[in-house]
Protein backbone atom coordinates (compact mmCIF):
# COMPACT_ATOMS: atom_id res chain seq x y z
CA UNK A 1 0.00 0.00 0.00
CA UNK A 2 1.35 3.55 -1.02
CA UNK A 3 1.13 6.61 0.27
CA UNK A 4 2.54 10.44 -1.12
CA UNK A 5 3.98 12.40 1.50
CA UNK A 6 4.35 16.08 1.19
CA UNK A 7 7.08 18.32 3.36
CA UNK A 8 5.67 22.34 2.96
CA UNK A 9 8.71 23.92 4.06
CA UNK A 10 9.67 28.04 4.13
CA UNK A 11 11.50 27.80 0.91
CA UNK A 12 10.90 23.68 -0.70
CA UNK A 13 7.96 21.61 -1.17
CA UNK A 14 9.42 18.03 -1.22
CA UNK A 15 7.06 15.26 -2.06
CA UNK A 16 7.41 11.52 -2.59
CA UNK A 17 5.58 8.38 -2.87
CA UNK A 18 6.12 6.45 0.54
CA UNK A 19 5.81 2.33 0.99
CA UNK A 20 4.60 -0.02 4.44
CA UNK A 21 8.25 -0.06 5.29
CA UNK A 22 9.03 3.65 5.24
CA UNK A 23 11.22 3.88 1.82
CA UNK A 24 10.54 7.06 -0.74
CA UNK A 25 10.43 4.89 -4.18
CA UNK A 26 9.93 8.65 -5.91
CA UNK A 27 10.40 12.25 -5.02
CA UNK A 28 9.74 15.54 -6.60
CA UNK A 29 10.55 18.94 -5.14
CA UNK A 30 8.95 22.61 -6.08
CA UNK A 31 9.51 25.90 -4.64
CA UNK A 32 7.33 27.23 -2.29
CA UNK A 33 6.02 30.45 -2.96
CA UNK A 34 4.65 31.50 0.93
CA UNK A 35 3.57 34.16 0.98
CA UNK A 36 0.16 32.85 -1.16
CA UNK A 37 -1.85 30.10 -0.08
CA UNK A 38 -3.29 29.59 -3.23
CA UNK A 39 0.31 29.14 -4.71
CA UNK A 40 1.52 26.92 -2.48
CA UNK A 41 -1.64 24.06 -2.84
CA UNK A 42 -1.60 24.65 -6.52
CA UNK A 43 2.51 23.64 -5.90
CA UNK A 44 1.72 20.89 -3.50
CA UNK A 45 -1.04 19.47 -6.24
CA UNK A 46 1.18 19.64 -9.31
CA UNK A 47 4.00 17.23 -7.06
CA UNK A 48 1.18 14.75 -5.94
CA UNK A 49 0.21 14.61 -10.06
CA UNK A 50 3.41 14.39 -11.11
CA UNK A 51 3.89 11.15 -8.44
CA UNK A 52 0.28 9.28 -8.63
CA UNK A 53 0.91 8.93 -12.50
CA UNK A 54 3.12 5.69 -12.39
CA UNK A 55 1.64 5.05 -8.71
CA UNK A 56 -1.59 3.79 -6.87
CA UNK A 57 -1.75 5.31 -4.02
CA UNK A 58 -4.09 5.55 -1.49
CA UNK A 59 -4.02 9.36 -0.16
CA UNK A 60 -1.84 12.39 0.71
CA UNK A 61 -0.08 12.96 3.96
CA UNK A 62 1.10 16.94 4.30
CA UNK A 63 3.59 17.78 7.09
CA UNK A 64 3.13 21.83 7.48
CA UNK A 65 4.84 24.12 9.14
CA UNK A 66 1.93 25.36 11.66
CA UNK A 67 -0.44 24.82 14.64
CA UNK A 68 -2.59 22.13 12.79
CA UNK A 69 -6.20 21.49 14.28
CA UNK A 70 -6.69 17.94 15.86
CA UNK A 71 -8.73 16.70 12.95
CA UNK A 72 -6.00 17.21 10.91
CA UNK A 73 -7.63 19.62 8.11
CA UNK A 74 -6.60 22.79 8.88
CA UNK A 75 -3.90 24.76 9.70
CA UNK A 76 -5.00 27.29 12.34
CA UNK A 77 -1.65 28.92 12.26
CA UNK A 78 1.61 29.11 11.19
CA UNK A 79 4.43 31.70 11.99
CA UNK A 80 5.97 31.74 8.68
CA UNK A 81 3.72 30.46 6.04
CA UNK A 82 0.22 32.48 4.32
CA UNK A 83 -1.98 30.25 6.79
CA UNK A 84 -4.68 31.26 9.35
CA UNK A 85 -7.21 29.30 9.92
CA UNK A 86 -6.91 27.80 6.88
CA UNK A 87 -8.42 24.56 5.16
CA UNK A 88 -5.80 23.01 3.98
CA UNK A 89 -7.16 19.62 3.61
CA UNK A 90 -10.07 20.52 1.65
CA UNK A 91 -8.38 22.88 -0.97
CA UNK A 92 -6.23 19.71 -1.81
CA UNK A 93 -8.54 17.08 -1.62
CA UNK A 94 -10.40 18.97 -4.40
CA UNK A 95 -6.86 19.80 -6.69
CA UNK A 96 -5.88 16.06 -6.21
CA UNK A 97 -9.32 13.81 -5.78
CA UNK A 98 -7.52 11.83 -2.96
CA UNK A 99 -8.29 11.89 0.78
CA UNK A 100 -5.98 14.38 2.29
CA UNK A 101 -4.54 14.50 6.31
CA UNK A 102 -2.83 17.28 7.54
CA UNK A 103 -0.22 17.11 10.40
CA UNK A 104 2.60 19.52 11.86
CA UNK A 105 5.94 19.07 10.30
CA UNK A 106 7.62 18.35 13.42
CA UNK A 107 4.64 15.73 14.23
CA UNK A 108 5.58 14.35 10.83
CA UNK A 109 9.20 14.20 11.15
CA UNK A 110 8.26 13.01 14.66
CA UNK A 111 6.64 10.30 13.53
CA UNK A 112 9.36 8.96 10.50
CA UNK A 113 11.95 8.67 13.91
CA UNK A 114 9.55 6.84 15.88
CA UNK A 115 8.38 3.74 13.38
CA UNK A 116 11.63 3.81 11.31
CA UNK A 117 14.22 5.79 12.78
CA UNK A 118 16.06 6.24 15.45
CA UNK A 119 13.58 6.19 18.61
CA UNK A 120 12.30 2.56 17.35
CA UNK A 121 13.42 1.09 20.40
CA UNK A 122 11.70 3.76 22.45
CA UNK A 123 8.18 4.12 24.05
CA UNK A 124 8.32 7.27 25.51
CA UNK A 125 10.21 9.96 23.07
CA UNK A 126 10.54 13.68 22.67
CA UNK A 127 11.86 14.65 19.26
CA UNK A 128 13.12 18.66 18.91
CA UNK A 129 13.98 19.45 15.56
CA UNK A 130 16.72 22.71 15.11
CA UNK A 131 16.73 24.48 12.05
CA UNK A 132 15.96 27.67 10.72
CA UNK A 133 12.95 27.33 13.56
CA UNK A 134 12.31 24.39 16.33
CA UNK A 135 10.12 22.05 16.14
CA UNK A 136 8.67 19.47 18.72
CA UNK A 137 7.20 16.06 18.89
CA UNK A 138 6.17 13.69 21.34
CA UNK A 139 5.16 10.27 21.63
CA UNK A 140 4.14 8.41 24.61
CA UNK A 141 2.44 5.14 25.05
CA UNK A 142 3.13 4.66 21.49
CA UNK A 143 0.65 7.22 20.18
CA UNK A 144 1.27 10.18 18.84
CA UNK A 145 0.10 13.09 20.88
CA UNK A 146 -1.74 16.33 19.53
CA UNK A 147 -3.73 17.53 22.55
CA UNK A 148 -7.41 18.71 22.92
CA UNK A 149 -6.81 21.37 19.67
CA UNK A 150 -3.82 19.63 17.80
CA UNK A 151 -1.47 22.24 19.36
CA UNK A 152 0.55 20.08 21.43
CA UNK A 153 4.17 19.43 21.14
CA UNK A 154 4.84 23.18 20.28
CA UNK A 155 8.03 23.52 22.37
CA UNK A 156 9.36 26.50 20.50
CA UNK A 157 7.03 29.03 21.48
CA UNK A 158 7.19 28.00 25.33
CA UNK A 159 8.62 31.22 27.26
CA UNK A 160 12.33 31.03 27.55
CA UNK A 161 12.99 34.82 28.55
CA UNK A 162 10.26 36.70 29.63
CA UNK A 163 9.82 39.53 27.53
CA UNK A 164 12.87 38.28 25.43
CA UNK A 165 13.65 38.51 21.93
CA UNK A 166 10.61 38.78 19.81
CA UNK A 167 9.44 36.06 17.53
CA UNK A 168 7.33 35.75 14.24
CA UNK A 169 4.11 34.28 16.58
CA UNK A 170 3.92 37.44 17.77
CA UNK A 171 5.57 37.11 21.51
CA UNK A 172 8.23 37.73 22.87
CA UNK A 173 10.79 35.22 24.83
CA UNK A 174 9.90 32.44 23.31
CA UNK A 175 12.32 29.23 22.84
CA UNK A 176 12.84 29.20 19.50
CA UNK A 177 14.59 32.46 19.68
CA UNK A 178 17.50 31.00 21.53
CA UNK A 179 17.72 27.69 20.25
CA UNK A 180 16.98 27.87 16.83
CA UNK A 181 19.78 28.62 13.69
CA UNK A 182 18.07 32.36 13.05
CA UNK A 183 19.20 32.71 16.91
CA UNK A 184 22.80 31.07 15.99
CA UNK A 185 23.17 33.33 12.98
CA UNK A 186 21.53 36.68 14.97
CA UNK A 187 24.50 35.95 17.90
CA UNK A 188 27.45 35.41 15.81
CA UNK A 189 26.88 38.64 14.00
CA UNK A 190 26.13 40.91 17.02
CA UNK A 191 29.46 39.60 18.21
CA UNK A 192 31.10 40.30 14.68
CA UNK A 193 29.61 43.35 14.94
CA UNK A 194 30.81 44.44 18.38
CA UNK A 195 34.32 43.76 17.13
CA UNK A 196 34.33 40.64 18.73
CA UNK A 197 38.42 38.84 17.93
CA UNK A 198 36.57 34.71 18.03
CA UNK A 199 34.42 36.12 15.16
CA UNK A 200 37.15 37.14 12.61
CA UNK A 201 37.34 33.74 11.22
CA UNK A 202 33.88 33.48 10.81
CA UNK A 203 33.82 36.66 9.00
CA UNK A 204 36.65 35.79 6.69
CA UNK A 205 34.94 32.90 6.17
CA UNK A 206 31.90 34.65 4.65
CA UNK A 207 33.59 36.72 2.65
CA UNK A 208 34.55 39.27 4.88
CA UNK A 209 31.03 40.14 5.04
CA UNK A 210 28.92 39.81 8.22
CA UNK A 211 25.79 39.78 6.66
CA UNK A 212 27.25 36.28 4.39
CA UNK A 213 27.30 34.27 8.12
CA UNK A 214 24.68 31.43 7.81
CA UNK A 215 24.13 28.64 9.84
CA UNK A 216 25.89 25.92 7.71
CA UNK A 217 29.20 28.15 7.88
CA UNK A 218 28.97 28.53 11.58
CA UNK A 219 28.54 24.55 11.62
CA UNK A 220 31.60 23.76 8.86
CA UNK A 221 33.82 26.35 11.06
CA UNK A 222 32.88 24.25 14.48
CA UNK A 223 33.50 21.02 12.69
CA UNK A 224 36.98 22.18 11.39
CA UNK A 225 37.80 23.32 15.33
CA UNK A 226 37.09 26.73 15.46
CA UNK A 227 37.31 28.47 18.76
CA UNK A 228 34.60 31.22 18.27
CA UNK A 229 32.43 28.82 16.05
CA UNK A 230 32.48 25.82 18.38
CA UNK A 231 31.50 28.24 21.24
CA UNK A 232 28.04 29.69 19.40
CA UNK A 233 27.04 26.07 18.73
CA UNK A 234 27.89 25.17 22.53
CA UNK A 235 26.35 28.33 23.36
CA UNK A 236 22.60 27.19 21.77
CA UNK A 237 23.63 23.76 22.94
CA UNK A 238 22.72 25.12 26.55
CA UNK A 239 19.68 26.59 26.07
CA UNK A 240 18.28 23.31 24.33
CA UNK A 241 19.74 21.67 27.22
CA UNK A 242 18.01 23.82 29.99
CA UNK A 243 14.49 23.99 27.42
CA UNK A 244 14.66 20.88 27.23
CA UNK A 245 14.88 19.47 30.72
CA UNK A 246 12.08 21.55 31.44
CA UNK A 247 9.64 19.42 28.91
CA UNK A 248 11.32 16.28 30.38
CA UNK A 249 10.25 17.09 33.99
CA UNK A 250 6.78 17.29 33.03
CA UNK A 251 7.16 14.33 30.23
CA UNK A 252 9.74 12.24 31.16
CA UNK A 253 10.53 10.99 28.16
CA UNK A 254 12.88 7.89 27.65
CA UNK A 255 14.90 9.19 24.69
CA UNK A 256 15.10 12.43 22.80
CA UNK A 257 16.19 12.77 19.59
CA UNK A 258 17.61 15.86 17.92
CA UNK A 259 17.02 16.73 14.96
CA UNK A 260 17.39 19.58 11.99
CA UNK A 261 19.94 21.17 10.16
CA UNK A 262 21.88 22.57 13.68
CA UNK A 263 21.78 18.74 14.73
CA UNK A 264 24.54 18.29 11.75
CA UNK A 265 27.22 19.98 14.34
CA UNK A 266 26.92 16.46 16.21
CA UNK A 267 28.09 16.00 20.04
CA UNK A 268 29.31 19.91 19.24
CA UNK A 269 25.68 20.51 19.66
CA UNK A 270 24.95 17.70 21.79
CA UNK A 271 27.44 17.45 24.64
CA UNK A 272 26.10 21.04 25.94
CA UNK A 273 22.76 20.23 25.66
CA UNK A 274 23.15 16.54 27.55
CA UNK A 275 25.30 19.07 30.28
CA UNK A 276 22.55 21.77 30.58
CA UNK A 277 19.93 18.78 30.52
CA UNK A 278 21.83 17.06 33.60
CA UNK A 279 22.39 20.45 35.27
CA UNK A 280 18.84 21.29 35.35
CA UNK A 281 16.60 18.79 35.23
CA UNK A 282 14.58 17.78 38.42
CA UNK A 283 15.85 15.05 40.52
CA UNK A 284 18.68 14.49 38.15
CA UNK A 285 20.80 11.94 41.06
CA UNK A 286 17.55 9.84 41.37
CA UNK A 287 16.51 9.43 37.84
CA UNK A 288 17.90 7.84 34.31
CA UNK A 289 18.75 10.44 32.01
CA UNK A 290 17.19 10.27 28.52
CA UNK A 291 20.24 9.41 26.25
CA UNK A 292 19.92 12.37 23.56
CA UNK A 293 20.47 10.47 19.95
CA UNK A 294 20.64 12.21 16.43
CA UNK A 295 17.87 11.91 14.36
CA UNK A 296 18.34 9.24 11.59
CA UNK A 297 15.86 10.26 8.91
CA UNK A 298 17.38 12.88 7.42
CA UNK A 299 15.79 15.30 5.44
CA UNK A 300 12.85 12.69 4.06
CA UNK A 301 11.63 12.62 7.62
CA UNK A 302 8.60 14.72 6.87
CA UNK A 303 8.04 13.17 3.77
CA UNK A 304 8.09 9.32 5.49
CA UNK A 305 5.70 10.59 8.78
CA UNK A 306 3.23 12.60 6.62
CA UNK A 307 2.74 9.33 3.93
CA UNK A 308 2.74 6.85 6.93
CA UNK A 309 -0.12 9.22 8.92
CA UNK A 310 -2.12 9.17 6.24
CA UNK A 311 -1.93 5.70 5.77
Amino acid sequence: MLSIGVDIGGTKIAAGVVDEDGEIIAATTRSTPATDAALIEAACAEAVAELRGDHDVVGVGVGAAGFVSSDRRTVTFSANLAWRGHPLADELEQLTGLPVVVENDANAAGWAEYRFGAAREAEHMLMVTVGTGLGGALVMDGQLVRGRWGFAGEIAHMTAVPDGQWCGCGRRGCLEQYTAGTALVRTAKRRASAGDPLMGPLVQAAGGSRKEIDGPLITRLAQHGDPGAVELIAELGDWLGRGLSSIATLLDPDMIVVGGGVAAAGDLLLDPARAAYARTITAAAQRELAPFVLARMGNRAGIVGAADLAR
